[in-house]
This record gives C-alpha cells, structure tokens and sequence, in this order.
C-alpha cells in the first residue's frame, strides 16, 4: 500500500509541479507590459523562491514537531485557495503587480512549508531499499515539469491569457489533497512532552554539525550545484545570443534537459548495480561538465541538443544520490529539519551561483563563464577521491533504539528542570587507553547529535584508569527524548565499541540545576 501511495503522490505532484511552472509563466506574461518590466519579471522568480530561503529551516522544525500528513494536507489547500483568489482576480481585471507578487510570495511559503515534509515521508512510503530510486524519480519529476511546464503554459497563454493556468494551478493542489486524505500512516504515540520550538530550531545544525557524513553530503552538493548552476543560468542567454534561437527554442533546450533527467531516473537502478555511490557523483559532474563546455562551444542546435540531454541524466544522478544520501542517513525524529538544512544548501547554491555567473558572464561573455564553470566541474569530479561520500552512508543504522536503562531517582524534575549535568564514569583497561580515548570521540559525536552540549572528556587524576564523561543536556525533556527516542542503532554501536575497552560496567550519575529562588535586592 506505501508503494502505491508513493506512486499516486508522485503523479499528482508532477500534476501540481507543471502547475507552478506554467503559474510563472502566466505571471510573467501579465507583468510584460508593465512600465519596468524586466524587473517584474525577474521579481516573479524572486517572489517564488525567496520563501524557501527565509523559511526552510523554520519549516523543518514544524514537519518534525507536527503531523507531517496533516501539515501537508493544510498547506497544500492553503495554496489552492491562494491560487484560486489569483484567478478570480486576473479574470476580473484586479491584478495589479503588488498583488501578483504578493499572492506568489504567499505561494512561495507555502512551497517553503511542503518541501521538508513532503522529503521526510518518503522512508515512510517506500522500503528503504527503494529510497535511491524514489530519490530519482522526485527529481525526475522536478525537472520534467521544469522542462514540459513553460511549453504547455506558452500555448495556453498565447490561445486564452493567463487566466487559465492559474486556474488550472489551483486545480493541481487538489489531487494532492485527495491521495493525502486517503493515506492512512502509521502514527506511533509518545508519551514524552513534544519539543519547545526554540530548542528543536537548534537541534537541526547541532545534528549537522556532530555528523561528519552528512556534512560530507553537504559539500559534494555545494561541489556540484555551485558550478553547475551556470548552465541553469545562462541558457537563455546560450540559446538566443549565441544560438540564435527564440523562446521556442529555449524550450527546446529546456525540454532536452527534461528528457536527460527521465532518462537518469529510468537507467539510474542499473546504474547503481555496477556504481558506487561516489563513483556516480564523479561520473555525474564529469559529464555534466562535458555538457557545459561543449554548450560552451558549438554553434550547432542538434549537437547542443545532444548534450544536453547527457547533462539532464547527469543531474539526475548527481541530485538523487546525494538526496538519497540524507534520507538514509537521518534518523526520523530530526529528518525534516536535517532534510530542511540540504533544501536550504541546495537552492541557496542554486541562488547565489545563478547570480555569480550571471555577473561573471557580464565580466567575460557567455561563452568564456560556462568553460569556467566546465572547468570546476572537473575539478569537482576528481576530488571524489580526496572528498567521498564516507563509506558507511549506505548501511548507518538509523532505527529507534531505547536502550538506555531508565535513570535511579530519588525525585522526579520538572520536564523544563535544567540544564542536566550527565556524568559517566569509566574505568579502562591499562592498555587500551589510547583506543578507548579513540572511541569516545565518536561517542562525544553520539552524545551531541540527540541533544548533548559541551561534551568533554576528563581522566581522573586521584585513580589510574579512570576516565569521566560529561555533557550538558538542555533540559529534562531533552533528556528524557534522548532516553526513548533519539538514539540509533549508529549510537549504540557506538557505545558497545567503548564497553569493549572498560573493566567494569560504567555508572551514571544527573545533576539537575538549582533554580536559585527570588530575593530582594538590599
């Protein structure tokens, strides 16, 4: 049943995908022939993805703290009802330029607020197994739309103006709704208090930063988006300047890419059965940098269109393995927020080097910027060898596990009592201290990734072998999550490397700040 809800989700996404796609390009033709219309114009991409930047991270921390299903159940129709308002306003004549932008901001948030959680429940929607695989066809449906959208809205546009497609935009958010409300998801209770909001905001880039393979996964993305956003960018400029093409035919090129990235998605199982994971990251820059410079250099539209179509199969595998990477790797009660940080790495890559090509095209021309950025993509397919996915990014163990024992008290805190002092001590066989140092410094990454603070290791200077952990946790809340439902299979693993080295059992000892009471000043 998840496969088949993952299918009847993906169908009506790419549905609602051509819908936004064909929504930018009626907006864009209602605001042609305003008095400075190339800057509307550009403010309508502007209004679109700004909200992904302002609000990604806020929105992963409410796809972990809320109902996931019911979040994009709510946002989705929030959309359709914003859209149906820009409709009704177009056919009536009401849209003025400040009102289009500001519906399309609107939209923006709510795209903001969907892409976290709707990244988060595919592990619910397919095997784990699966997740390369339903990583490459989510991509394979973005860029499909990308490439099919803009045509379809062109004819639309030109046979009966944009009233229509934004009509036909509100419609897309429906199908969404309907297969959200028939998915039935397996929902597991808890009876720990949820987490403050202001604290789960934090706990996204502390988990980043005490996971050495996901930051990994963050750089290959930088690596690889960075320079190849030129090509995204620079295209219209490749197609009518130096091709000499007109609006058609950069559909047309659009459409290559579309067609490069069905491709990718189709070959991409196979392709996984004779390639590593960091073996399809340096084959998917190499040949996407191939596909810039020889872009870059021809004058010839089929040779173009030829390589471009390689270029959207190298997308496709560049974006789905790193996708895939980040979902495997993130346990569920931080994979929105984590998935949230890699949105907001992706587009802001995306954002900031469309720009930066944008002025180095200005500087240099056209041509001379994307054998530039050919050239830095070849750099980034080599240094795969220097800079891979780590090695265990396909196999962590990111199951819930609750094996830690439930702590001896004597009273039991408030759930905002804190910050908790957590004290472990150990005793270490005289040989293998240097190893046991070793394994703590992965278990310090443990203890900070589900909520520890200033992690330290201290060796006892009245008694030989003995070591003493501390970590600071929040408040109690924090730490009770930690007991039933942060730690991983990853961190026990990691625990039982440590045991290994210890003569007895560790013990554990939690101090609970005093709250000093109020007094009158004298």
């Amino acid at each position: 049943m998840a496969s088949k809800i993952f299918t009847a989700l993906w169908i009506a996404q790419l549905v609602s995908n051509l819908g936004t796609w064909m929504q930018t390009v009626g907006a864009q033709w209602l605001l042609v022939g305003e008095p400075n219309a190339s800057t509307l114009v550009a403010l309508v991409q502007t209004a679109a993805t700004m909200p992904v930047m302002l609000l990604a991270l806020p929105s992963g921390v409410l796809a972990d703290l809320v109902n996931r299903r019911r979040l994009l159940i709510v946002s989705q129709a929030t959309m359709a009802v914003l859209a149906i308002v820009l409709t009704v306003m177009t056919w009536t004549g009401a849209t003025t330029p400040v009102s289009l932008l500001s519906l399309l901001f609107l939209l923006g948030c709510g795209q903001a607020l969907t892409a976290p959680a709707w990244q988060a429940i595919q592990p619910e929607l397919v095997p784990r197994d699966q997740i390369p695989a339903a990583a490459a066809l989510n991509s394979m449906n973005i860029n499909v739309a990308r490439g099919i959208g803009p045509a379809i809205a062109g004819v639309l546009v030109s046979l009966s103006g944009p009233t229509l497609v934004f009509g036909l935009n509100a419609v897309s958010f429906v199908g969404i709704v309907l297969v959200l409300l028939f998915w039935k998801e397996n929902v597991t209770e808890s009876s720990l208090p949820a987490e403050k909001p202001f604290a789960a905001l934090g706990s996204g880039p502390r988990f980043v930063r005490s996971a050495p393979a996901i930051r990994r996964v963050l750089l290959r993305a930088i690596l690889f988006v960075g320079p190849a956003s030129a090509l995204w960018a620079l295209l219209p400029l490749v197609a009518k300047q130096e091709l000499g093409l007109g609006s058609a035919g950069y559909g047309l090129m659009l459409g290559a890419l579309g067609l490069g990235a069905v491709l990718g998605a189709l070959t991409l199982s196979r392709m996984r059965r004779y390639l590593s994971g960091n073996l399809l990251l340096a084959v998917s820059a190499g040949v996407f940098a191939l596909g810039t410079a020889v872009v870059a250099a021809v004058d010839v539209v089929w040779l173009a269109l030829v390589v471009l179509v390689a270029a959207g199969v190298a997308w496709l595998l560049s974006l789905s393995t790193l996708n895939s990477a980040m979902q495997l790797m993130l346990p569920a009660w931080i994979r929105a927020r984590g998935l949230s940080i890699y949105l907001l790495v992706f587009m802001g890559g995306q954002a900031v080097g469309s720009l930066v090509w944008g002025l180095v095209a200005s500087g240099v021309g056209v041509r001379t910027a994307l054998v530039v950025a050919a050239g830095l993509l070849a750099a980034a397919a080599v240094s795969v060898t220097v800079l891979p996915l780590l090695g265990s990014t396909w196999s962590l163990d990111v199951t819930s596990v609750a094996h830690w024992p439930e702590p001896t008290l004597v009273f039991e805190p408030d759930a905002d009592d804190g910050p908790v002092l957590v004290l472990n001590n150990y005793r270490v066989q005289p040989d293998e201290e240097d190893e046991f140092v070793d394994a703590m410094a992965r278990l310090g990454r443990s203890r900070q990734r589900t909520g520890g603070m200033d992690w330290r290791l201290y060796r006892d200077t009245n008694e030989a072998n003995r070591f003493v952990e501390t970590f600071l946790v929040r408040s109690w809340r924090e730490h009770m999550l930690q007991h039933e439902g942060r730690l991983t299979g990853v961190d026990k693993a990691n625990e039982e490397r440590v045991e290994q080295f210890l003569v007895e059992p560790s013990t554990v000892r939690h101090l609970v700040a005093v709250r000093r009471p109020r007094t009158r000043s004298r």
